[in-house]
């Protein structure tokens, strides 16, 4: 059997999904994958998977160029003679799932996350969601990474019927494994790993990490992620600048981010939307209490006030004040949120659920 996975971003893919692409490998399934080319398409081609370069803007909005990925998954359908096709974020979902109804070759949708565009109520949000309801209508199966996601699109008549709930792409338990608290006796780290990008939060982080450090000078303020290119020209002056104040430190792109981690108190993830946060899944797996917006995909992957704290998405008031009490408890509580979310992870999270699901719905869609 062939399978055709249809992502945006290989080291994504990677990196919260190589457990799935080896489980397909070992099952016998040829696994061909399509993404855009970068230096981390070789991870994908160590794998064992064969890898096909399909360039595309991943938040552009040229429909020309749309167009062409279009067609161009169109001609790979015809070429791979795929059994089944996996789709993974949003332009691969629409335009691959559309590619795949028109070529009645059965197909799996993913919804990672919204996005702003769809959360939005304006032209382009509406047309975003017919585009949906059109591409998922002949999907086998069309997965949601959370329940308010799940609940937002079938509400819109988006994939009822033969929709699952996932537990996102879970977490490699044994790759993140818990790591001990490290002494409180040179500061507390807080750590932020994240796109830098508006609607990860990158703003909302760095205001509270410059407020947090003129009122505690013992606190440390780190931050890992790369640039999207479009922003890098917004985002890079200020991080550099409060890097040179020694308000953060900033470690550029980090592929195992476990190291940091380890080495960090708390994790802060300031993120406007996200299917399920692999981060905090990650933070938890390591045994770090977390800072999470209160929205969907954040607030699912802790226990407020047991395993991590909430805030208010796009407030950095709300964001300093979660850190404010995260400081003002005992070292003994800050450990012990870490374990407790540790525990929670390893009853909701193991990434195996996750692979079971794909693996009972692939055998399903072929049936």
């Amino acid at each position: 059997m062939k399978i055709l996975i249809l992502s945006n971003y290989a080291n994504g893919l990677y990196l919260f999904r190589k457990e799935v692409l080896k489980t397909f490998l070992d099952y016998g399934y040829e696994t061909v994958v399509s993404v855009p080319g970068d230096e981390n398409c070789r991870k994908i081609e160590e794998l064992g998977c064969q890898l096909i370069v399909t360039d595309f803007e991943r938040r552009g909005n040229n429909p020309i160029r749309d167009l062409g990925l279009f067609m161009n998954y169109l001609r790979l359908l015809r070429e791979q003679k795929p059994d089944i096709v996996l789709t993974y974020t949003i332009k691969p979902n629409l335009y691959g799932g559309l590619a795949c109804r028109l070529s009645k070759v059965p197909y799996l949708i993913n919804v990672t996350g919204l996005g702003t565009a769809l959360e939005r109520p304006g032209i382009l949000g509406k047309i975003l969601l017919l585009f949906y309801r059109i591409a998922t209508k002949k999907a086998a199966c069309v997965f949601f990474q959370n329940e308010g996601n799940r609940q937002f699109m079938l509400e819109r008549k988006i994939g009822g019927g033969k929709d699952r709930l996932l537990p996102g792409s879970g977490v490699n338990l044994e790759e993140h494994p818990f790591s001990a608290y490290p002494s409180e006796q040179d500061g507390i780290i807080f750590l932020a790993v994240l796109r830098i990008m508006k609607e990860k939060g990158i703003e909302e982080y760095l205001a509270a990490a410059k407020q947090i450090k003129e009122e505690y000078p013992n606190t440390h303020f780190y931050l890992v992620g790369e640039y999207e290119e479009e922003t890098r020209s917004v985002y890079e002056p200020q991080i550099e600048e409060l890097s040179s104040n020694g308000v953060i430190r900033y470690f550029g792109h980090i592929d195992y981010v476990h190291q940091v981690m380890s080495k960090s108190h708390v994790i802060v993830h300031p993120s406007y939307h996200e299917g399920l946060s692999n981060v905090l899944l990650e933070a938890a797996a390591c045994g770090r209490p977390v800072l999470a917006s209160d929205v969907p995909g954040c607030r699912e992957t802790l226990q407020p006030e047991k395993s991590g704290l909430l805030f208010e998405a796009k407030n950095t008031e709300s964001l300093i004040q979660s850190i404010r009490k995260f400081l003002s408890d005992t070292e003994e509580n800050r450990r012990e949120m870490g374990v407790r979310g540790r525990q929670y992870v390893e009853t909701v999270f193991d990434r195996k659920k996750v692979i079971e699901a794909y693996i009972e719905e692939i055998q399903k869609a072929i049936t």
